[in-house]
């Protein structure tokens, strides 16, 4: 019984990275498509870092 639940354990982990893996590689095949995706997650990440370092810099 606990090597079954071992081997359904193991199974769902392989399922959630199989599933990881490929949502990442289809949001990265949609950016290469469509370049205006890629613009949009560029300007997130500068600003999402921009307002990071700045609440660091007033907190501290």
């Amino acid at each position: 019984m606990k090597q079954l639940v071992r081997i359904f354990a193991a199974l769902f982990i392989f399922v959630g990275i199989l599933a990881g893996c490929m949502t990442a590689i289809f949001l990265l095949i949609l950016m290469v498509r469509f370049p205006l995706l890629l613009i949009a997650a560029v300007l997130t990440c500068l600003i999402f870092s921009r307002l990071r370092s700045t609440a660091n810099n007033t907190s501290g």
